[in-house]
């Protein structure tokens, strides 16, 4: 397995409290991570150790295969990053500000800016200072800025905060797009639990500075599948039409009134047939699916998941 970024005991202490306790993390080459994770948890300190902006207290970070040291200037080339809110020289237009980076990086191709500009949907703006940009605008110009020179790895710490519904969907297409096109690695920490279902190949969940875990939205999906919840006048009695009638064995009992069908043996309309002839009234039923917000909040409280 090639991973992009290893840590191994990762640990940053602020006036004697440890805000990252020892996270070994790992992110596969081609991949999106999604970092997940309560404001607080340590996802940016981690995200500015990655990127040499907090040194650790202790612990060691590999990146490319390479060590990170205070010299690991070639290795920081091949990176592009936002992290926490992007800043510009704010009387400046975009396309200036991306010159100037593209100048401190020693890039020189001139066509980059229009196609990081195009990628990122900021059009008719050339002479807009980026003073008057909303947030969503230097979002997408602060994600131009990170891809322009064409990096390996991509760190962006919230990347969707100021964006309406339709940027985020179209970065979640960008996103997309850079890995399984262009072969960029992504590590993305976000809030949006829904958004970060449809992006990320891996998440992995912080909380207090403790890597909770790391596991393949292919694996979230295949524990969490599809289940019916039904609500019943007499639960003994839908008891017995489940287990002795339909014979199904995957369900439970959630409460007084309400089961859950895990089993794929029988449809819903099968279901409700069946318990209408025995006599067993149906107050609601739907299908139902556990989201990945299911399962963050049940790893943030403490509840036990194996994966």
């Amino acid at each position: 397995m090639s991973y992009i970024i290893k840590t191994n005991q990762l640990t940053k202490t602020y006036k004697g409290k440890e805000v990252v306790s020892n996270v070994n993390m790992k992110v596969k080459k081609g991949e999106i991570y999604g970092f997940l994770g309560p404001n607080g948890a340590g996802k940016t300190t981690i995200m500015k150790m990655l990127t040499n902006l907090v040194k650790p207290t202790s612990g060691e970070i590999e990146i490319f295969g390479e060590k990170l040291t205070n010299t690991s200037y070639e290795v920081l080339k091949r990176m592009g990053s936002i992290i926490e809110y992007p800043v510009f020289y704010d009387r400046l237009t975009a396309r200036e500000n991306l010159e100037l980076h593209c100048e401190y990086m020693g890039y020189y191709d001139k066509k980059a800016i229009d196609a990081a500009l195009d990628l990122v949907k900021l059009k008719n703006i050339e002479d807009k200072s980026v003073k008057d940009f909303s947030l969503g605008m230097k979002q997408r110009l602060g994600i131009a800025r990170s891809i322009i020179t064409k990096p390996e790895l991509l760190i962006l710490d919230e990347p969707i905060n100021g964006l309406d519904p339709v940027g985020i969907k179209e970065l979640r297409e960008l996103f997309h797009m850079l890995c399984r096109e262009y072969g960029i690695t992504m590590l993305i920490s976000s809030h949006i639990l829904g958004e970060m279902e449809q992006i990320a190949d891996t998440i992995g969940v912080i909380s207090d500075g403790k890597l909770i875990k790391e596991v393949s939205m292919d694996e979230i999906h295949e524990q969490n599948k599809e289940y019916i919840e039904l609500a019943v006048d007499d639960v003994k009695k839908a008891f017995y039409v489940l287990d002795e009638i339909l014979h199904l064995t995957n369900f439970k009992v959630v409460d007084a009134s309400r089961f859950r069908i895990y089993d794929t043996g029988a449809s819903q309309s099968e279901i409700s047939k069946t318990l209408i002839l025995n006599g067993v009234m149906i107050e609601e039923i739907n299908k139902k699916n556990h989201s990945l917000e299911d399962y963050f909040l049940t790893l943030i409280n403490g509840g036990g998941i194996s994966a």
